[in-house]
């Protein structure tokens, strides 16, 4: 029985059993075997999570990017890691082998190191899904540097304020970026977002769109003329097993976003570990994952995942629209992609656009199938498995988080039996646990509640940057002993997870979490907005809609509510980009409030979803008049 790929049911219990029941032995053979290590760990695990502290594989040394890089030279040098697909189908692909990713990661490592960057350093990387995303990763953990990649789809406002947060040293764009047919001018976002940030001394600027853009003196360098100067060995940096490799931004229920901190053993044990097992990957294997390396799935599934297990990783720049809705199919066929994982917000919307788009294009190179960002809905599933699988491609309905740096819950292929829109079953190392509003745990099965964690995994953030108490007061503090994910589940008759949704004031909207403070805090800097209160709403393509309720200033109630619409949302593009959108705006006298004041949004979320026959007793309101006036109106 191998501990590292699990092949059949049996198996997985087995191994699950283990991981269980002896979790220090079970991880410690898994690390021990599949990776190189400068120094072997002293011990395999401490915690307490009052604290909360975790270490994982404490006194080893080792770099991350020898076991995704050198250690694959002698057998795989010649083997495509990174497979580019540009924006524009008629660019050709590029093909970038293990040893010249190797090259161009020393480079790149080379040059930071000139420019000053060093172990600890923190570098924000603000890039378009191009090799050089990857590779600036790839060259910050080279050398020790703490690398903080924000998407390129983030505002000036929401970029300075990620920069700011962990005082980078360094920013690393581009002169723009393609996006469908839109052409996008990253750097001129990156100059605003530095008009606010005092500690960025360079900027390394990446040719993508050959446009004209300002520079800095001083400041400002092409990347291309350093690199053409660098050498190609750079000797990796031994790092410590809880040294940290990244910090990547979520967004908190309240206030600021949340930069958590990703360690380099156990983040590249378990996310070389659950890859291997969720994707079944095979040595000639295609994988292609469509998410933005901005995001938590970008950097543990396109990126350390992948090449941790020396696989080829597809890097899209592109959209699934563009040229037209054919695209994602397109590129499958042509690069006879095996494992293929997406958001349920893109299967929707391809679902929408009629089977023309799939038909024509042959998909039988495709093995698996698996979803990401945020549960999967019941028609969604059996279109792609129906319409894409072919009834032959097991569906992984992958269950994780940002702070939880890989994939919790999923089913094994050819494994686990899927049951559509249940993630299944926990991995192995991870012991979820439901709980109850009391906090004690929910026992037995066809039972729900929140879904708690109650054992530590290698792959857990490790903290909040610069603030460990906020990472305990948010995860730690609602049932003591446990990580609380935030979300509520359910568990049937079989044991399997089913996950239900948010249950704190974050909306996933395409798969991406949305905390409403922030939102909320934007639309109240218009100088005619008094108050505002966000909830979600379902939506057929994004999962989730956001719904605003504005109380206006009497200034504002002889304004065009159309004009003043358009405003606010361009104020929330603004402060944290054109994600956080609302879909509605609806201008309303007073928001129902408790007599403490409290805001319930639990009734404005019934209004926004035309449930009004549930709304409970709201003669207990400050202002329970509102609530008619609201329904009356709503849009």
């Amino acid at each position: 029985m191998s501990t590292f790929q699990i092949k059949n049911l049996e198996e997985y219990f087995q191994v699950y059993r283990k991981s269980v029941e002896t979790p220090e032995l079970f991880w410690a053979e898994v690390a021990e075997e599949h990776f190189l290590w400068h120094k072997r760990w002293d011990k395999v695990l401490s915690w307490d999570f009052s604290k909360p502290e975790v270490k994982w594989f404490e006194g080893a040394k080792l770099n991350i990017t020898e076991n995704c890089l050198d250690r694959h030279l002698l057998n795989r040098g010649d083997k495509t890691a990174i497979l580019f697909e540009p924006n524009d189908p008629n660019e050709p692909a590029q093909h970038i082998s293990y040893r010249e990713l190797y090259e161009r990661v020393n480079k790149f490592a080379n040059v930071l190191k000139a420019q000053g960057i060093g172990k600890g350093d923190r570098v924000c990387i603000y890039l378009p899904m191009i090799p050089e995303l990857a590779i600036s990763v790839l060259a910050c953990a080279r050398i020790g540097a703490i690398h903080s990649v924000v998407f390129a789809g983030f505002s000036s406002t929401a970029l300075a304020t990620r920069i700011n947060d962990s005082d980078c040293k360094m920013v690393i764009t581009s002169d723009g970026s393609y996006r469908g047919g839109k052409v996008i001018d990253l750097k001129t976002i990156v100059d605003e977002a530095l008009e606010e940030c005092s500690t960025v001394e360079t900027v390394l600027v990446v040719r993508r769109i050959q446009a004209e853009v300002p520079m800095k003196e001083g400041r400002d360098k092409w990347l291309q003329p350093l690199l053409d100067e660098a050498s190609s060995e750079c000797a990796a940096e031994v790092m410590d097993a809880e040294d940290p490799l990244f910090i990547l931004y979520t967004s908190g229920s309240t206030g600021r976003p949340k930069g958590m901190v990703h360690t380099t053993a156990g983040y590249m044990v378990y996310t070389a570990y659950t890859f291997k097992n969720v994707f079944q990957y095979e040595e000639d294997d295609i994988y292609w994952c469509t998410a933005d390396i901005g995001w938590i799935t970008g950097h543990s599934y396109i990126v350390y995942g992948p090449l941790a297990n020396g696989a080829t990783t597809l890097m899209f720049e592109g959209v699934p629209s563009y040229p037209d809705w054919g695209r994602f199919w397109q590129v499958v066929e042509k690069h006879k992609v095996t494992q293929f994982y997406t958001a349920p917000t893109a299967i929707r919307a391809l679902a929408r656009q009629g089977m023309e788009y799939v038909e024509k294009y042959d998909l039988s190179s495709l093995k698996i199938l698996g979803t990401v960002g945020e549960p999967i809905n019941d028609e969604a599933w059996h279109w792609y498995n129906n319409h894409i699988g072919k009834g032959r491609c097991p569906i992984v309905d992958t269950w994780w988080q940002t702070e939880t740096g890989g994939i919790l819950i999923s089913p094994i292929p050819f494994s686990t039996p899927t049951k559509p829109t249940f993630a299944t079953l926990p991995l192995p190392g991870v012991q979820p646990v439901l709980m109850d509003e009391e906090g004690r745990e929910v026992q037995g099965r066809s039972v729900s509640g929140r879904l708690a964690i109650k054992f530590p995994w290698p792959s857990m953030a490790r903290t909040i940057w610069g603030n460990h108490e906020r990472y305990r007061e948010t995860y730690f503090s609602a049932f003591p002993g446990k990580y609380f994910t935030g979300d509520g589940a359910l568990r049937d008759a079989e044991g399997y997870y089913r996950i239900t949704g948010r249950v704190d004031d974050v909306i996933i909207v395409s798969g991406h979490n949305l905390g409403t403070a922030p939102i909320e805090a934007a639309i109240n800097e218009h100088p005619v907005v008094a108050e505002s209160a966000i909830v979600g709403f379902p939506h057929e393509i994004k999962g989730n809609a956001l719904y605003g309720y504005v109380i206006l200033k009497p200034a504002g109630e002889e304004l065009d509510p159309n004009a003043l619409r358009k405003e606010i949302n361009a104020l929330i593009a603004g402060q944290i980009g054109p994600i956080a959108k609302l879909d509605k705006i609806q201008f309303v006298s007073g928001l129902p409030k408790t007599r403490s004041g409290k805001i319930m949004r639990r009734i404005l979320r019934k209004i926004a979803n035309n449930d009004f026959e549930n709304l409970g007793d709201i003669s207990t309101l400050l202002n329970p008049e509102v609530v008619e006036e609201i329904i009356k109106n709503r849009l």
